[in-house]
């Protein structure tokens, strides 16, 4: 499935950033494409748009089109979900901790779109809510899974302290313009001892390696493309302590023979080289 990236629109703002992972103001070129220019920091290796466009031009981007996107794809994302969360053996270890703190299973699924998961979640005696910029999948998901789902950024809702056991997001940390900002924000709505499931694209993976510039993660609406080691720095800075990384994806679907591809799955998931990476952080 192709994954959705608008051109930036007509009369779209940019700006200059310091690197959110460590303040450095020092970049080096990275990818020029027709994509657009990834910069990387030159003392963390972080990479990044930079110029990026402001955050209200790239709010602006998740509309109806992309509602249309979310809603054609969702039972395929749900199961890709579920997938990295078996891997990651959540239902094991979530459940322990669900049972250790009297069933607590608040879960907020931040970038929820249409609140497929939460609404998965809820079928199975979890307390799941969500949060989602594109408005009108919010309230489609709202209206049709019961979810409340809050329509903005995690940093609007304004939850309260310490309001969940489990904060999980996937394919959105590298869409924002401050992931520094959000993984705080992680941070303080999580309860003592809760855990952040954060997934995004690997960029110290494989695919990245091969194709470069021309990786499929490299697309106009990808912000910021973090390896294993410039995510975790980010989540140790925020004040989260490392649990364990799972990775996946040898080639994509189409790249080679399906026999080159089966062998490449199976290759990159013991070596930590996959195209994907899962991180669970533990709040301190």
């Amino acid at each position: 499935m192709k994954t959705f990236s608008k051109k930036p629109g007509e009369g779209e703002r940019s700006a200059l950033i310091a690197c959110p992972g460590c303040a450095s103001t020092s970049f080096s070129s990275h990818w020029n494409v027709e994509q657009g220019s990834w910069s990387r920091c030159r003392r963390c290796g972080l990479i990044l748009q930079n110029p990026q466009p402001v955050t209200e031009d790239v709010l602006e981007r998740y509309d109806g089109e992309y509602f249309g996107y979310e809603t054609e794809n969702e039972e395929a994302f749900l199961s890709l979900m579920l997938l990295g969360l078996k891997d990651a053996r959540f239902f094991d270890w979530g459940e322990q901790e669900r049972e250790a703190h009297g069933g607590d299973g608040s879960f907020l699924d931040v970038g929820c779109a249409t609140g497929r998961l939460a609404a998965w979640l809820n079928d199975r005696g979890w307390d799941a809510r969500g949060v989602e910029v594109c408005r009108e999948a919010a309230e489609w998901g709202s209206r049709n899974y019961d979810v409340p789902i809050y329509p903005g950024t995690i940093e609007d809702a304004a939850f309260p302290d310490e309001s969940f056991r489990f904060v999980h997001s996937s394919h959105v940390i590298e869409h924002l313009n401050r992931p520094d900002t959000f993984m705080s924000e992680v941070y303080r709505v999580l309860k003592p001892g809760g855990r952040f499931i954060c997934i995004t694209p690997n960029c110290s993976g494989f695919q990245a390696r091969l194709f470069a510039g021309r990786w499929r993660s490299v697309i106009a609406d990808h912000l910021f493309l973090f390896s294993k080691k410039t995510l975790k720095r980010l989540a140790v800075k925020s004040g989260f302590v490392h649990e364990q990384t799972r990775t996946w994806g040898g080639l994509g679907a189409g790249y080679a023979p399906v026999p080159v591809k089966r062998a490449a799955d199976r290759l990159v998931k013991p070596l930590g080289w996959g195209d994907v990476m899962l991180m669970v952080f533990r709040k301190n």
